[in-house]
């Protein structure tokens, strides 16, 4: 058994707490992840985790090898990038999470044509609308929609992304046209939110002459699939929030038609994320400028011609309204 990969195992383990967890990370099954553990401990003589039937947690040992493992593993790396940089031949694996959205519409398509321009990359997505340890889930790359909370990623902005108040015309026409936000909380509209564990707030943040507001939504539907949000809002079920270039074919269709015009959602910010020490790598490199600019072109063909909202700026000297509380009859 090699014992690069008895300590590559060890190292995932250790970050993800879980023997099964590390062992569906490395393509493998428990037993095999299992087994390298117990190879490694007999070699160095020592326990590395205490077991239980709940939970895995290293010992001092154990702790004090992670870090020594950790470096070996980011030789080997460097070594291979190395290589790779001077042959101009980058092979290997190439590990990517993003938001559903935005890996269904700028990955997926996308991946085939680096694939075919560099075949000795191969790329394992990870999607999600959840919040993403890029530590935990050991990933090279990620596409972020959103505000950047963790400094040690380094970050390289895509592209500010418009985005819009939408609903069916079928719901429009059963429940009224919204003007704004305060209407969206008076007249009780049923807003379909994107919830998922660990989200720190359920407001949607809108512009208003007064400056940005957070405006208290509320609603029957809830999901952590943004796509399955989409759904709900063509199928007449309520109000949603998105990126323009997730509803753009909609709203030309007019299966979509915009609402809450007057007080229009703060754009967001679509960023690519990598760990600093991956930015020496020659494959993530390649990654970021081919997947970078494939998405600018692809973004900006999909909201062309598309008419956003605007607000009018309140004067500095006036006194600016105050959200109205939701009626309580």
């Amino acid at each position: 058994m090699s014992y690069v990969n008895m300590i590559r195992m060890f190292v995932r383990v250790y970050e993800l707490g879980s023997m099964s967890a590390a062992a569906r990370d490395q393509r493998t099954s428990p037993a095999v992840a299992s087994g390298r553990i117990s190879e490694l401990e007999k070699h160095l003589g020592v326990r590395l985790f205490n077991r239980t039937t709940r939970k895995l947690q290293p010992t001092e040992n154990g702790r004090i090898f992670y870090e020594g493992a950790l470096g070996i593993l980011h030789a080997i790396e460097d070594a291979e990038s190395a290589v790779a940089d001077a042959t101009q031949n980058p092979r290997g694996v190439l590990f990517v999470g993003a938001p559903l959205g935005v890996g269904r519409r700028f990955l997926g398509p996308f991946v085939p044509d680096f694939k075919a321009a560099y075949p000795l990359i191969d790329l394992r997505l990870r999607l999600s609308d959840r919040i993403i340890d890029v530590t935990a889930e050991g990933l090279d790359v990620v596409l972020h929609l959103g505000r950047l909370e963790d400094s040690a990623l380094k970050m390289r902005v895509i592209a500010e992304c418009p985005r819009i108040l939408c609903a069916a015309p079928a719901y429009v026409a059963r429940r009224g046209m919204p003007q704004d936000g305060a209407a969206l909380i008076r007249e009780r509209h049923d807003c379909l939110n994107l919830r998922y564990p660990g989200a720190k707030e359920f407001q949607w943040a809108l512009q208003t002459p007064a400056g940005v507001q957070k405006f208290d939504i509320s609603g029957p539907y809830e999901s952590d699939d943004g796509d399955v949000l989409t759904d709900w809002a063509l199928a007449g079920h309520g109000i949603v929030l998105k990126p323009l270039f997730e509803v753009g074919a909609y709203l030309r269709t007019g299966q979509l038609v915009p609402v809450a015009i007057a007080t229009p959602p703060l754009p967001v910010t679509l960023s690519l994320l990598t760990p600093h020490r991956r930015l020496r790598d020659p494959k993530v490199r390649l990654f970021a400028d081919f997947i970078v600019g494939r998405i600018r072109t692809d973004m900006a063909a999909q909201v062309q011609g598309l008419d956003l909202p605007e607000i009018e700026v309140r004067p500095k000297d006036a006194q600016p309204q105050r959200q109205p509380d939701p009626d309580p009859t």
